[in-house]
Order: structure tokens, then C-alpha cells, then sequence
């Protein structure tokens, strides 16, 4: 199951700079992550300051 960023992201862009895949993009308020790209391997979970991405 793909990884979601909660509402608790602060844009900081972290998790996009750490996605092995590209599957995670700057959207309205927070970052977004594609579904069909993310291969689950934590890697956003691992980088992000406030625990933001999550399976």
C-alpha cells in the first residue's frame, strides 16, 4: 500500500528530494504522493522532520 502525507506536512520538500521513484509532487497545502509510482520503501517516512508520510 502506498505511502500518504497527513496534514501535518509543512512543505519543506524533504520527501521529494529522498523518493528513489519521483512518485511524490508539491500540491495544494501539502506534498502528494502517486499511488501508482510509490514502491513503499520508506524512504519519505525516514527523511521527513514531522513524521508526515506514513502507510
Amino acid at each position: 500500500m502506498a505511502y500518504k502525507i497527513s496534514d501535518d506536512c509543512i512543505m519543506c520538500g524533504a520527501c521529494a528530494g529522498e523518493c528513489p521513484v519521483g512518485a511524490i509532487s508539491e500540491g495544494e497545502g501539502k506534498y502528494v504522493i502517486d499511488a501508482d509510482t510509490c514502491i513503499d520503501c520508506g524512504s519519505c517516512a525516514s527523511t521527513c522532520p514531522v513524521g508526515a508520510p506514513n502507510a
